[in-house]
């Protein structure tokens, strides 16, 4: 694994650690039984009850509207929307604490039965791009289910913390006394997100994902964001590869192809992790890399039927500083 993948780990760890503890500290939780939200262990309400009560007027209510709501909300989304047409799914790949769910139970799963999936046709080679092997073990099933329950029951109980009281429900989770609708609540989010982590997370990601999903369109309108690149003119390379790169990825899709058959590329790397281990021995280098600008009009373009030649700096071999 090289820096830059141990990087990316570091920060969906510590952003996974994050969206549990958020609640915790008052972070950012919206509390149902006192009807606003918190931020930042502030209390972040619009004024409503004191426009009731009388103590601020209608313009006063309206400002607080526009000032507390409208314009926090806005800027996110602008934030968002340039984040993504820039460089895609960075969000996706680098911080977002699903996506680490589903690369830890990938793992989990291809120890257990050669495949990222349980509906993969076909299982992955047992060579590794870095000459390793790895056989299945069905034994590692032992493994796979509890960890998808254990990542689904996290997952529902932080949810929960962000809409009541985090201590409340810590306690009652201690002291064995959840109340009926807490219960039922973890008890459904918990089955649901077991169901989901263990046979649908690839489709959630891809299809379900709001998130995700306008991440992509955004960054489908940029011609020149961020990409990983291919270097055509060496596909011959690619020849005693056995497509390590699309084995890689833990969202089943082909790094090699055009833009639009990307769409759901979550900038992880690791298609150019195993395509540097495998061209290690190669003096041209790796045949994948991220690339934006004029490097990325070749995968644009060919959405559109067209054929633009690599710009020659777009692939000039580089002492690769992250191994």
């Amino acid at each position: 694994m090289n820096k830059l993948q141990v990087l990316r780990l570091l920060t969906q760890a510590g952003f996974f650690i994050l969206f549990v503890l958020a609640p915790l500290f008052d972070l950012f939780r919206l509390d149902l039984n006192l009807g606003h939200f918190f931020f930042l262990g502030m209390d972040w309400t619009l004024g409503f009850q004191d426009y009731l009560a009388k103590r601020i007027t209608a313009p006063q209510l309206g400002i607080n509207i526009v000032v507390r709501a409208g314009l926090p909300i806005l800027a996110t989304i602008a934030f968002g929307v340039w984040l993504s047409w820039k460089f895609g799914r960075l969000y996706c790949g680098w911080l977002c604490p699903h996506f680490s769910v589903v690369e830890t139970i990938n793992l989990a799963m291809r120890r257990a039965s050669g495949k990222h999936s349980i509906w993969d046709k076909h299982p992955l080679p047992e060579r590794q791009p870095d000459g390793t092997i790895t056989r299945p073990d069905a034994r590692y099933w032992l493994l796979v289910v509890p960890l998808a329950l254990a990542f689904a029951f996290v997952w529902a109980v932080a949810l929960l913390t962000y809409l009541l009281p985090p201590s409340e429900i810590y306690g009652n989770l201690y002291h064995a006394t959840l109340t009926r609708n807490q219960a039922v609540f973890l008890s459904v989010a918990t089955t649901a997100l077991f169901i989901e982590f263990l046979f649908a997370r690839h489709l959630f990601c891809r299809f379900g994902c709001a998130v995700g999903y306008f991440q992509s369109l955004a960054w489908m309108g940029n011609r020149r964001a961020l990409i990983i690149g291919f270097d055509r003119r060496r596909a011959e390379s690619c020849a005693s590869c056995d497509a390590a790169c699309d084995n890689a990825c833990p969202m089943r899709i082909k790094p090699r192809s055009i833009k639009r058959h990307m769409f759901t590329c979550t900038q992880c790397n690791r298609c150019t992790e195993a395509c540097t281990q495998v061209q290690k021995n190669n003096p041209q280098g790796t045949l994948l890399k991220w690339v934006d600008n004029d490097c990325a009009l070749d995968k644009s373009a060919r959405d559109f039927g067209h054929h633009i030649d690599i710009p020659d700096h777009c692939f000039e071999p580089l002492k690769d500083k992250s191994r």
